[in-house]
């Protein structure tokens, strides 16, 4: 792949990005991440790209690259960060994935092998995991791999090498490889008690252990580039994440225990007590306890004629098909019953004003169907539109920045915190203090409000 395809490449994939994960409403952060990131690249490789630096509104714990210079950061890893320099080691790795090309690579790789899957899907995890569609391929096949260990390091390498030539510490790629692992470490002990897998990140840490003396001598041999400043920047850091929402925004909905509210499109769903219940930017997704059901609600686009219709064109179905009109929360709307790759399933379309929603349940069988029926068919009967009273439980989570006083401990923040159950785990990971540490009188502290 030349470089000009490279460029289109990335320019074509970056409005697909877009639409999966839209910009985090912050005009003053976003400048922050793309001031900075404009600085690290111009000391890349190939600083004569037009780099576009990004913090997209999600609450996965991600960066990424695509080609061409096209780097996003999301919120959500903005969180576990504490400093400038932590942040400059994020951007920086993504940098070098770019000058090395790898993302070149791996899309060169995927259509040499004829794997069937989108620039997205080959270079974004999350994208990849989010392809198991309830109506293409529900309930998951293995998945296109991450970048390899050997591109990581030389990431790695290269990130801490534009780390010291920007003036910043390189150690800093350690620091956050160190934070990554103990929110990585702290995601495991919260899903081991809640019974689901553990969320990963594909990047900076994923092929490193702790102690990973390569990582130590790569960052060790970007000291030479060094000058005597080797700044961290943490207050200034601090300063923009302040109030940033943490966890689940309003334009893609806030889930509290497992009900889904949603602001922006006017409607709530409660999904089964004990399913794990994820909120992607296109749909969410409820998942059994025994990964063998789930139930997934999405946008099925502008109302159209009746529910029904919309339901027989929407699974391409025959004038033979049973499509039986219902009444849903007070709403129109229509079900039906079909397999799709072999499982049964439901399928519901709702209206709701001017836009039509689909609501499918599908099991790994019929019988294991016959067990999750019940709970199934509450949460599709529970979607109705939201009252007011609702709206004032849809409000974010958001990040403060507080300055500690002495004798403040985690565990007494944890007892107001929103953050529930694992709340001193939480504050503790945001704030690099996990597993143990409090905080020191006079440090800035993050908590959440």
């Amino acid at each position: 792949m030349s470089e000009t395809q490279e460029i289109n490449t990335g320019r074509s994939e970056d409005q697909k990005v877009r639409k999966e994960y839209p910009p985090y409403n912050d005009a003053a952060l976003q400048r922050y991440v793309n001031d900075l990131g404009q600085r690290l690249a111009k000391a890349s490789h190939r600083a004569g790209l037009q780099y576009q630096f990004l913090v997209v509104d999600s609450r996965q714990v991600n960066a990424f690259a695509l080609p061409g210079g096209y780097i996003y950061i999301t919120r959500g890893i903005l969180s576990y960060l504490n400093s400038e320099a932590e942040l400059a080691a994020v951007l920086g790795h993504e940098i070098g994935h770019v000058t090395a090309r790898h993302s070149v690579q791996q899309i060169s790789a995927a259509t040499a092998a004829n794997v069937g899957a989108s620039v997205l899907q080959i270079l974004v995890p999350q994208v990849r995991n989010a392809a198991g569609d309830l109506l293409v391929n529900v309930l998951g096949n293995a998945l296109l791999s991450g970048y390899g260990r050997e591109h990581e390091l030389e990431a790695d390498r290269l990130g801490a090498e534009y780390l010291a030539r920007t003036g910043y510490d390189p150690q800093a790629m350690i620091k956050v490889v160190g934070a990554l692992k103990d929110q990585e470490l702290f995601d495991a002990e919260v899903a081991k008690a809640e019974g689901r897998e553990p969320r990963a990140y594909h990047g900076l840490f994923a092929s490193h252990p702790d102690n990973d003396t390569r990582l130590q001598e790569v960052v060790r041999e970007a000291g030479k580039f060094s000058s005597a400043e080797n700044r961290i920047n943490r207050e200034e850091f601090l300063k923009y994440v302040d109030r940033m929402i943490f966890a689940d925004s309003p334009q893609q909905g806030i889930v509290r225990d497992n009900a889904l509210y949603h602001p922006e499109l006017g409607l709530v769903l409660q999904f089964p007590a004990d399913w794990r219940v994820r909120n992607n930017a296109q749909n969410v997704v409820a998942v059994s306890p025994q990964q063998n059901a789930l139930i997934d609600l999405r946008s099925a686009g502008r109302a159209e004629g009746l529910p029904a219709d919309m339901l027989r064109k929407l699974l391409k179905l025959g004038t033979g098909s049973t499509v039986s009109p219902l009444t849903i929360g007070g709403l129109p709307a229509a079900v039906t019953e079909v397999t799709r790759s072999g499982k049964p399933t439901r399928v519901a379309v709702v209206f709701l004003g001017d836009s039509a929603y689909a609501i499918g349940m599908q099991a790994s069988s019929v019988a294991i169907f016959r067990q999750h029926g019940a709970a199934m068919d509450a949460a599709m009967n529970s979607f109705h539109a939201i009252t007011e009273q609702e709206r004032a439980v849809a409000k974010p989570l958001r990040l403060r920045v507080i300055t500690a006083r002495a004798g403040m401990t985690f565990a007494g923040l944890a007892g107001t915190s929103p953050l529930g159950r694992f709340a001193e785990g939480h504050l503790r990971v945001i704030n690099g203090l996990y597993p143990s540490g409090e905080p020191v009188a006079g440090q800035a502290l993050k908590i959440v409000e």
